[in-house]
């Protein structure tokens, strides 16, 4: 996953943040994470990575969906949408990062979480 990141210092600082990693790859160009063996790029260039308002939704797993509904809004993240009971325990949740960007949130107890 790429997300739209026009002050790409400003989305490592945050993104470092919310995931409490460092990028392995941090170029003027792009910067990436590794985040359990996937990709999450951070590109400056507007041209190939429109802000995301509109696109898919990426689910990130969590441990409590509540709580990092709380914490990415403390980190300025804006609710998209409140923590959803959608059955068999799953919870789910968005938030608009400072960037425009949807991130969402998912709290599923079939998911083994490392």
């Amino acid at each position: 996953m790429v997300y739209h990141a026009p002050v790409l210092a400003e989305a490592k600082a945050w993104y470092s943040a919310v995931l409490g990693i460092k990028p392995y790859f941090d170029q003027p160009f792009y910067a990436g994470f590794n985040v359990g063996g996937y990709e999450l790029g951070l590109d400056p260039d507007v041209s190939s990575t429109p802000g995301g308002k509109s696109g898919a939704v990426i689910y990130w797993g969590v441990a409590d969906a509540q709580a990092a509904l709380e914490r990415l809004t403390e980190l300025g993240a804006v609710a998209r949408s409140a923590v959803l009971d959608v059955g068999d325990g799953i919870k789910v949740a968005s938030v608009f990062d400072p960037f425009g960007n949807i991130f969402g949130i998912i709290q599923n107890p079939h998911f083994k979480l490392p």
